[in-house]
């Protein structure tokens, strides 16, 4: 036996690992889909890769941001259900209500701002979906939202190390 099958990760604690953090992201979801929704001064930003399978945005999103898009859970958003594979989410865009589904698998990052919390998160490249997308359905009302509390899109450059 040489020396390099030796030391060969064969449970695979990487994938293990990433799993139970992709469950940290359920978790905290799940809290804040409850009746006390964000507690304090908590908010969420997610990034996560839009062409990922299983992930469903509006076309017009999905021309905008090919690649990967940020969002921001913090005061408007409505319909927030995780579920054991992912969570889905309605948002206002352009004062436009628009609904996103995204599974765990997607998500490349998770910050929390209010205590400087971060999750990264290296999706497989292999796995993702050609283009064209899915196109998501809004179902449910969603209540009217002024039009300073808009989605908010943000530029990754903010979290990159410098």
């Amino acid at each position: 036996m040489s020396k390099d099958e030796r030391h060969r990760d064969l449970m695979g604690y990487e994938a293990l690992q990433d799993e139970a953090l992709r469950g940290v992201v359920r978790a905290a979801l799940e809290r804040v889909a409850g009746p006390q929704g964000l507690p304090g001064e908590h908010h969420f930003y997610i990034s996560f890769r839009t062409s990922a399978p299983g992930v469903s945005i509006p076309d017009d999103l999905a021309e905008r941001y090919p690649d990967e898009m940020t969002i921001v859970l913090q005061h408007q958003f409505w319909d927030l259900t995780p579920d054991k594979d992912g969570f889905s989410v309605t948002l206002q865009f352009g004062g436009q209500p628009k609904a996103l589904v995204v599974p765990y698998l997607a998500v490349t990052r998770f910050y929390d701002p209010h205590v400087q919390y971060l999750l990264q998160f290296s999706p497989p490249l292999a796995a993702e979906r050609p283009k064209p997308r899915a196109r998501a359905e809004t179902s449910a009302p969603v209540a009217a939202a002024p039009a300073d509390g808009e989605a908010k899109i943000v530029s990754l450059d903010q979290f990159r190390k410098k």
